[in-house]
């Protein structure tokens, strides 16, 4: 049948541009491969003298062809790594026609084929044999997946072929079209910690949302909380009916982070893992071997001899090979060359010589290692030796060839001829779906590796290292591609197995090396090298390092990426840390470069009292007790254990369940202590006794997330939720063998359960969206939609954990990056806290005695909030991984929080509100009488401004007199007069000193600021704005102007007098005339609220900053548009800076210009190009007063801390 109309247009559409860059002779091998080209045709299409003509001759024979060498071609595109050109053909697939569907005796068609190719699905080995039976079997297991989600699991040991098996049962297009119309997305798994894991996960949501339109590319998830939910977005919106294969699983902590309600196939050798997942789940069990008719004709395939042609010995070496594919295939790829040595190979195997040190599992791989043996010796000499280098990887790594090219210091072409021989031994595997092809061991051979040269293994490693630092004598690679990766990854990992100290010390104790690596992988994976090598090393400097990277963690996730010089200037002077950054800047300010050194840091103070490692793994819970004297924790690690507060002194450890335990709770009289865990179990334990009391293991049916007592004894319940899919909602009386109530309502798992402060209620989470409040007689009584709240997109909402406030008259909830305050009364929304961090939300809890809130996040952080002032009261740095928990003590006094980071951190709560010796209140505005040294700062309250001297903090004048906030103030040049604005409408010009006070009145709303027209003593003219849209002269109406259709948000007089600007919430800005009043320019651009205004100091440009971040430089002479800066950088849940931008200064030649926001930038004005970022602890900076020289910069962020800035020289 000819090619369809569509495909046929498609081709000669792009004909011109697939003519330009295709190499005809790569695509044409799997052409063939696929059948849809001969061998003469391949020659007539080489015989042409170019490549261009080549690539003419294919297109022309394409045109004459039907739809399956169009799948075929655009197959060959992808596998070759032109990406740009298959998505040219993509949309134009033609489906295969019945027929074609019918000529396949499997169904495995070039749609198919171009299906799992797009996937990643492994392609079949050079030698396959089918095990149909098998296959079916598992192909029955996922049709039953056709209607609703579910997880399939192929199960067996090692070497049996289970991934195989896993990619056959899925080359099939009845399977897919039925079943999986969304498509086959393959992963390989393996033995991984969180941050592999959450590379892995990363790395198969760019495939996926790379196969959308590009509007719904994001930025990476940067935790594995927001990782499953941008996963779990994309399987069940954008891929519904697609199957996801998880392959050579470990660990159930693992497939928990996949439990999304999807379609899931996994391989495993553990049969058990899927009881900690919800939903349907189906088994299929691979037998440990081949039947001997399958090894036997895998032999036949290698030697290509007939079945019956087979020697004798061949039935005798299948029996030894005890049907393992892998010690089979081997034995084969050794026949192949040898054809003659049947017996040789069968006495090999059965010698018996190699011993095991440590068996890898149960399993006899006696006969792996004979056939192991036997494969290496057949080797040349020198080659063998090489292929000894492969003991240094890690399980499960897949190496590019260039890596291997620097270790063996070969060039790239000789290092691919000897890996494809060691391929063709089947003593090495290929990803051939990766451009350039990756290269591994199964974990058998590289068990047998470690085994065999076991005394070996340092010098093996230090190798690595050597020829490394030999390679990169220059520095290290920051390409960003596969070779790039592997060496920032696991060079650290090398030079640890290599006892290599002095050169792991030097390495991971320079900031050039934590530039690099978290700018390539992220901080996750450097972190978790702090953690894990950290006690081989210096502990003081490792402690400092982890210390910079907790409070930057989050920083450092940024793009564009930080300058981590800058960021490392704000560390303790006496840290190595600061050292090197200091080093550092003044070298690189000698060449131009700008930094700024934080230079009353001292004053910040570690904030945690208490840090506890009470666990091995991750701690999910964390708790006080009711009189505040222990805490109890629980985690990965399945124990719970309970120690001092105030010590940290263990006083019980207990093997509490049989997998993860996720939640632990006290009972009000401190007594018993319950948990719940992913084995589907509640516990109740006596404390003091560590005896077991009580075992709820029958209700859930799945994994239960938490657990809680009533807050008082009166009436003692405990209340639990699970994933289970209706009743997952439980009340226990701990007098009756089984529930007391089951609630009803949600339909999704309930994450976290609450009781309300006097236990009339109990508040639910769900990831249904909803937030359900339930009176304890299981009556439901409403229902919160946090949902509703997030309307934009259609991603699903999950809401976490739930708190009431001590009056039991508010809950909050954790949704995504967000803490919501909701009347439980009306169920009306009051109050939103949102992140501007790249970051989810983990947890939250209101304290039990004020108005504060705890918030934990994803990225490491923890928030202090102020719920009645909507105000960030601190944050709490210290983790170096996820926060998982954060709880108040009963009293207050007292926060926790628990981490992935193996800690627990105690903090005093009136220590983190008072964060810093130098905090100052908020609205605190630093005003500068001409000397730098004797700075002054006046303090606003409600209806009262205070002078103090710094930095003594000495009062010098109380000014009651405004009836409302005080919003700005200035002193007059000689420093004896204060002039202030209010809410209240009014302007008041002080004799500080004498308190002596004169009333400007006119404007009709509050008065946010004003400005001096002249800085001349003898002119005494005010020009004021306000929210009414009005600017006036001295508060009194001798100028009036309507200036703006909104509030006017800033003014500033041109430093010659001749010209003021005013900027306004209606977006614009426009230039006056001060003698006129005449309006000499109305500049329009910015897309929000334009907050902030400056003139150049030679009064030629104005610089204008608006909500959005934006910065803009226009010409004061023609109006013209000079530069926009802050184009880069722009996040979803940030603004171009952090927040609005609040101030502006230009440098005295006005070839700098700083502006501050949520952080501090500096500019080149010529360029509109950023030179440097500060980041503060807290955000939303409102003022930024500058030295005359432009070296020294001082504001205050938004929860009272003091920054004075100094340039480095």
């Amino acid at each position: 049948m000819a090619l369809e109309e569509r495909p046929r247009s498609c081709l000669l559409r792009f004909r011109h541009k697939l003519e330009e860059d295709i190499k005809p002779s790569y695509l044409m091998d799997h052409m063939i491969s696929d059948g849809v080209m001969t061998v003469d045709e391949e020659e007539k299409i080489r015989s042409q003298p170019t490549r261009k003509e080549q690539a003419v001759a294919l297109l022309e024979l394409l045109l004459r062809k039907d739809n399956r060498a169009y799948i075929s071609f655009y197959n060959a595109l992808v596998k070759e790594t032109y990406d740009d050109l298959a998505n040219l053909l993509h949309d134009d697939l033609p489906y295969v026609l019945p027929d074609a569907h019918k000529s396949s005796s499997d169904g495995y068609t070039p749609y198919v084929q171009a299906m799992l190719s797009e996937g990643g699905v492994p392609q079949r080995p050079v030698v396959f044999v089918s095990r149909p039976e098998l296959v079916n079997r598992v192909r029955e297991k996922l049709y039953r997946l056709q209607k609703d989600p579910g997880w399939v699991t192929v199960f067996g040991m090692a070497g049996s072929g289970k991934s195989i098996l896993a990619a056959e049962a899925v080359r099939h297009q009845g399977l897919i079209e039925e079943c999986f119309p969304g498509g086959i997305h393959w992963l390989s798994i393996g033995q991984l910690d969180k941050p592999d894991l959450l590379v892995k996960i990363q790395s198969l949501c760019f495939r996926l949302e790379q196969s959308l339109d590009s509007q719904s590319l994001h930025r990476p998830p940067n935790s594995l909380d927001e990782a499953k939910e941008r996963l779990r977005f994309l399987m069940l919106r954008r891929y519904p009916r697609a199957l996801l294969i998880l392959d050579d699983i470990w660990d159930s902590t693992v497939l928990k982070t996949f439990d999304i309600h999807c379609r899931i196939l996994l391989t495993t050798r553990n049969r058990s893992l899927t009881d900690s997942v919800s939903g349907a789940k189906y088994e299929v069990e691979v037998e440990s071997g081949l039947d001997e008719n399958k090894a036997l004709e895998i032999l036949a395939l290698y030697t290509d001899t007939k079945l019956h042609g087979l020697p004798e010995e061949a039935r005798s070496i299948v029996r030894e090979c005890k049907g393992s594919p892998l010690v089979v295939s081997l034995i084969g790829a050794l026949l192949k060359e040898k054809p003659n040595r049947w017996r040789y190979y069968l006495s090999q195997l059965q010698q018996k010589q190699f011993k095991r040190i440590r068996k890898s599992s149960s399993y006899d791989y006696d006969a792996l290692d004979q056939a192991m043996a036997a494969s290496i010796e057949v080797l040349p000499e020198d080659h063998q030796e090489l292929y000894k280098d492969f003991t240094v990887l890690e399980q499960d790594i897949k190496v590019p060839a260039k890596v291997l090219s620097v270790l063996w210091d070969l060039e790239p072409e000789e290092v691919e001829d000897i890996l494809e021989e060691f391929v063709n031994k089947s003593l090495l595997f290929v990803d051939s779906h990766n451009k350039p092809y990756l290269y591994y061991l199964h974990d058998l051979q590289l068990d047998f590796l470690v085994e065999q040269n076991r005394t070996q293994l340092e010098s093996l490693h230090t190798k690595v290292v050597h020829q490394y630092q030999q390679h990169y004598r220059d520095g290290p690679p920051i390409s960003g591609d596969e070779e790039c990766l592997y060496w920032i990854r696991f060079l650290t990992y090398h030079m640890a197995k290599a006892n290599l100290c002095q050169e792991l010390y030097s390495l991971m104790f320079s900031l050039d090396w934590v530039s690099i690596k978290s700018k390539i992988m992220g901080p996750a994976h450097l972190i978790n090298d702090y953690v894990e090598y950290g006690p081989i090393l210096d502990k003081e400097v490792s402690n400092q390092f982890q210390e910079f990277l907790s409070l930057n963690g989050h920083q450092l996730e940024q793009r564009p990426f930080p300058d981590v010089v800058q960021l490392a200037l704000s560390q303790p002077h006496t840290s190595e840390v600061y050292r090197q950054a200091l080093l550092q800047a003044q070298d690189r300010a000698s060449r131009g470069k700008l930094y700024f050194d934080w230079l009353n840091k001292n004053s910040v103070e570690s904030l945690s009292r208490l840090v506890i490692h009470p666990h091995q793994g991750s701690i999910y819970s964390a708790c006080f007790s009711h009189d505040g004297t222990k805490i109890a924790s629980c985690g990965a690690s399945r124990t719970l254990k309970v120690f001092k507060s105030t010590s940290g002194e263990k006083l019980t450890e207990i093997q509490a369940h049989d997998d993860e335990v996720l939640c632990c709770a006290f009972s009000p009289d401190d007594r018993l202590l319950a948990t719940c865990s992913s084995d589907r179990k509640v516990k109740v334990w006596n404390v003091e006794r560590a005896m077991l009391l009580r075992v709820f293991e029958e209700e859930h049916e799945e994994q239960v997330n938490h657990c809680q007592f009533t807050n008082t004894a009166r009436r003692l319940l405990l209340a639990t939720c699970s994933n289970d899919k209706f009743m997952n909602v439980k009340l226990w009386n701990l007098n009756k063998p089984s529930s007391q109530n089951t609630m009803f309502g949600h339909f999704e798992p309930v994450n976290h359960c609450c009781f309300s402060p006097d236990d009339s209620y109990v508040s639910t989470s769900s990831n249904d969206g909803t937030v359900k409040v339930t009176a304890s007689s299981a009556n439901e009584w409403k229902t919160i939609s946090v949902r509703d709240v997030f309307a934009e997109g259609d991603e699903e909402v999950l809401v976490k954990c739930s708190t009431w406030t001590a009056d039991g008259k508010r809950i909050i909830c954790a949704a995504r990056n967000a803490a919501l305050v909701f009347d439980v009364e009306t169920s009306g929304m009051l109050l939103e806290i949102r992140t501007n961090r790249l970051s989810m939300v983990q947890f939250c809890h209101a304290c039990p005695t004020s108005n504060l809130l705890a918030i934990a996040y994803s990225n490491y952080a923890v928030e202090l909030w102020d719920l009645e002032a909507n105000k960030k009261m601190a944050d709490c740095s210290g983790h170096l991984s996820w926060v998982q928990r954060v709880q108040f003590s009963p009293d207050g006094s007292q926060l926790l929080s628990c981490s992935d980071d193996q800690t627990v951190r105690v903090r005093l709560t009136q220590s983190v509100r008072c964060t810093h010796a130098s905090s100052y209140t908020r609205g605190a505005q630093l005003m500068n009488p001409n000397d730098f040294d004797t700075l002054v700062t006046l303090l606003m309250f409600v209806c009262s401004s205070q002078v103090l001297e710094v930095p003594s903090g000495k009062l010098l004048a109380t000014l009651p007199g405004h009836t409302k906030t005080v919003l700005h103030c200035k002193f007059s040049q000689n420093g004896q007069t204060l002039i202030t604005s209010s809410e209240d409408t009014t302007i008041r010009v002080w004799r500080w000193q004498s308190g002596e006070c004169q009333v400007l009145q006119g404007h009709k709303e509050q008065v946010r600021c004003f400005s001096l027209l002249s800085s001349s003593p003898a002119d005494t003219r005010l020009l004021s704005w306000s929210f009414d849209g009005t600017v006036k002269v001295n508060g009194e109406k001798l100028q009036d102007i309507r200036a703006h259709r909104g509030a006017i948000l800033s003014c500033h007089v041109s430093p010659d007098g001749c010209l003021f600007a005013t900027t306004s919430a209606d977006m614009t800005a426009k230039l006056w005339h001060s003698e006129s009043w005449e309006c000499v320019h109305a500049f329009k651009g910015h897309q929000d609220c334009v907050r902030s205004c400056r003139f150049s100091w030679d009064s030629r440009r104005l610089a204008t900053g608006d909500d959005n971040g934006e910065i803009r430089l226009w010409n004061v002479k023609d109006g013209s548009l000079l530069k926009i800066c802050s184009r880069e950088g722009k996040d979803g849940m940030d603004s171009l800076h952090g927040g609005w931008v609040t101030d502006l200064h230009f440098s005295p030649d006005d070839s700098l210009l700083v502006s501050t926001g949520g952080y501090i930038k500096w500019w080149d004005v010529e360029k509109g190009e950023a030179l440097q970022t500060f980041y503060p602890t807290g955000t939303a900076l409102k003022r930024i007063h500058v030295s005359s020289d432009f070296s020294t910069f001082v504001t205050i962020d938004s929860i009272g801390i003091l920054y004075i800035l100094q340039r480095v020289a």
